[in-house]
């Protein structure tokens, strides 16, 4: 999969999407560098940020610290609903992919796990 910028009309539909500056502190990385260079990550796998130009760590801490504060949540559900309300996903577009992965020998049949001294 070939790695591409937002557009301007993208980054405008993310942006407000995204804490505000903070006003006390260093000022952090430009924001829409920083997308663009976790969705370059993401893209090309971070394990291979080591080997290119990237500098990795300003988008490795944003990301996690958006995940862990919520953010991308609200940039996934909102991307989600504009494309519900334009058409272009919809249930019927929608699949769900599962591995299926044998069971190992001895395994209890009815998927529980037993536990030492009854079953859990």
């Amino acid at each position: 999969m070939e790695f591409k910028e937002l557009t301007d009309e993208r980054w405008s539909f993310v942006k407000p999407l995204l804490p505000p500056q903070p006003h006390v502190g260093r000022k952090r990385a430009d924001d829409r560098k920083v997308v663009n260079g976790i969705l370059y990550l993401s893209i090309t796998a971070w394990q291979m940020a080591r080997y290119s130009m990237v500098h990795i760590r300003p988008p490795w801490r944003r990301h996690e610290t958006w995940s862990e504060e919520g953010i991308w949540d609200r940039v996934l559900k909102a991307i989600r609903e504009r494309a519900y309300a334009n058409g272009i996903l919809t249930l019927n577009s929608v699949a769900i992919d599962s591995t299926l992965i044998e069971s190992k020998k001895g395994a209890n049949p009815q998927g529980t796990m037993d536990t030492i001294g009854g079953k859990g």
